[in-house]
């Protein structure tokens, strides 16, 4: 896991490669990477990378980066980690390759070497790189299938530039900080800015599963390797098997598998526990794939001692039951007040969500982890979430009525004149009858006719019209799988888990230079799980909890779905730098749901700065 950078001054007459703006932009992310830091230019001077190295595989000095292929023709700088290396590796030295470090990255280079662009379909984990192919003058960008690592870049027609973060591609100085409305209403609309926008025109993300070439003309199109949808779409098109034996031996089969993969590290892999079934089951899992030492660890908040939030108890339990060395820390509104200007700061794009992951990557750093597991993704492929059951109900009430021309207008602007009811009730009639638009209003944080409150008018229209958010959100559903469950887990996977959960998880655990592994996210683990999931829907949850050969408590089972929650709520109402924040009085903050008053702090405090 590190922090990634590079420039390439592509245009012939642009300016050569500014060393001094390469390294500002690497020294930004210092935090995701404290253990070393490296830089290389090529010859001419007109490409450069940089690099900042938290060592997970291979610690020694020979894993550092960038690096060079021995040939000099390959140069690469990459974040993440490639859980399945060893056996590419084993692979690559069977045809001929020489090996000089014991790192994933150089796996990375001769697998280049062997297969060109065509090599991230080989790759099994998190990623996101950029390699300079000398010999070809271009330089290849490439993500992950799931988009768990970011990658963003910046091409101002003369020059490209590339890093992990937002915030450090401005840190160089050199790209343009005109907003972008598209990604300030996406954000208003959904809570995180949707991509590939970012809060600002001229930086881009490079969308999750695609890899883009830059030469001598500049960056081409986007090339999509991976899709979610089509994923779904497969499966459905083959036979799961009917017994449910069958199926639990299969669900369990792949996800040891997939954690061992994740484990795969020269340091020690702990966990992130709730009292959930998705962290549970993996600590069960991460004992059956054969780790000995497994520490784990819970957050817990004053307010919720002694009531139902309280995580702590039964998540003591599941440790105990796995044997693990387990810490529970409790986390105050002191400490949340102390820590907020630092939230502020790592926090790279605006988003409601990441407080919780910040307080338990923060203690598990504080406990010497350099790597932890997170059940994140579980809710998506196994259908935890209320959507999967509120969407397609709501699709099959709203279809024929949203078919009538300006209805569903014209019942919007009735309700809201007169009643004072959920501003999303105004819209049912107007989204409710498609899967993409029932989706917005499950999801939506503030409704379009809203936007006016939030930011001003100018660019909530033009940011409307650049995202065209019910379209957008239709756009992954190409091609559409047939059951309502694979739509609804395409939806939530591509937007809500990518653009929130995965970018949050990725910030607030850099923040304290702690990589987070998400097994239950692994684009090997959905072609094998698709067709059960397609076919069982929402009950699927049971296979997930069955899979540890020690079971989990049947209270964990039968609890009702929590996760890691905190009394932000009580806190956002007690600190007056908040309230001293708020710049547009027009919205009745005082009166809206926690996510909306902290969706409205953040947006407002960004915009002040």
């Amino acid at each position: 896991m590190c922090g990634i950078a590079g420039i390439y001054a592509f245009h012939y007459a642009a300016n050569p490669v500014d060393r001094n703006e390469l390294r500002r932009i690497r020294d930004h992310m210092a935090a995701r990477g404290p253990d070393g830091v490296g830089e290389w230019y090529s010859q001419d001077g007109r490409v450069g990378f940089g690099h900042r190295r938290l060592t997970i595989i291979d610690l020694s000095e020979r894993g550092a980066q960038p690096m060079v292929s021995a040939d000099g023709k390959l140069v690469v700088t990459f974040n993440g980690e490639i859980y399945n290396y060893r056996q590419l590796r084993t692979s690559l030295e069977a045809k001929g390759c020489r090996f000089l470090t014991q790192s994933d990255t150089e796996v990375l280079l001769h697998l280049y070497a062997d297969k060109g662009e065509a090599m991230v379909h080989d790759l099994r984990g998190m990623f996101a790189f950029g390699l300079w192919d000398a010999e070809k003058s271009a330089l290849l960008l490439a993500r992950d299938p799931y988009g768990i690592k970011p990658l963003y870049y910046a091409d101002d027609g003369w020059t490209l530039r590339f890093a992990s973060q937002v915030k450090a591609l401005l840190a160089g100085g050199k790209v343009s900080r005109d907003p972008e409305p598209a990604g300030w209403v996406g954000y208003c609309l959904f809570g995180s800015v949707p991509e590939p926008f970012t809060t600002y025109q001229e930086i881009r993300a490079l969308p999750a599963g695609s890899t883009v070439w830059v030469d001598r003309i500049g960056a081409h199109q986007t090339k999509q390797y991976f899709s979610i949808a089509e994923t779904y779409c497969r499966a459905e098109a083959t036979r799961s098997h009917a017994n449910e034996q069958d199926q639990e031996l299969d669900v369990r089969q792949a996800v040891v598998d997939s954690v061992r993969h994740h484990l795969v590290a020269d340091v020690p892999v702990g966990a992130f526990l709730s009292s959930g079934i998705d962290s549970g089951a993996l600590v069960g899992l991460m004992r059956d794939a054969g780790q000995q030492e497994i520490q784990t660890v819970t957050v817990a908040f004053e307010e919720f001692q002694g009531k139902s939030e309280d995580e702590a108890p039964l998540a003591a339990e599941i440790a105990s039951r796995y044997a693990t060395r387990h810490t529970t820390r409790i986390v105050t509104e002191q400490e949340f007040r102390n820590d907020l200007p630092k939230i502020l700061e790592a926090m790279d794009q605006p988003t409601i969500d990441g407080l919780n992951t910040w307080f338990v990557s923060k203690a598990a750093r504080e406990l010497g982890l350099k790597v932890a597991i997170s059940g994140l993704g579980g809710d998506e492929l196994f259908g935890g979430y209320s959507s999967f059951r509120d969407v397609p109900l709501c699709v099959r009430a709203m279809a024929i009525p949203g078919r009538i021309p300006g209805l569903g207008d014209l019942a919007r602007v009735l309700i809201s004149r007169g009643f004072a009811l959920n501003p999303k009730a105004a819209g049912v009639l107007k989204y409710g009858g498609s899967y993409a638009g029932a989706y917005f209003l499950c999801r939506g944080l503030f409704m379009p006719w809203e936007l006016k409150a939030l930011i001003d008018a100018d660019t909530a229209q033009l940011g409307l019209r650049r995202l065209k958010p019910v379209q957008h959100i239709e756009a992954l559903l190409k091609p559409k799988p047939a059951s309502s469950f694979a739509r609804i887990g395409v939806l939530e996977s591509s937007l809500y888990m990518r653009n929130q959960l995965l970018r949050d998880t990725d910030w607030a655990g850099m923040a304290h230079s702690l990589e987070v592994r998400v097994p239950l996210v692994d684009s090997t683990l959905l072609n094998q799980f698709a067709r059960i999931t397609a076919r069982n829907g929402s009950q699927s949850k049971r296979l997930l909890a069955a899979s540890p050969r020690v079971p989990l408590p049947s209270k964990v089972i039968e609890r009702p779905k929590t996760g890691f929650t905190t009394p932000i709520q009580s806190w956002l109402q007690g600190d007056n730098r908040i309230q001293e924040w708020r710049r547009v009085p027009a919205l009745a903050v005082s009166k809206c749901a926690w996510a909306r008053r902290w969706a409205f702090q953040v947006s407002t405090v960004r915009a002040a700065a």
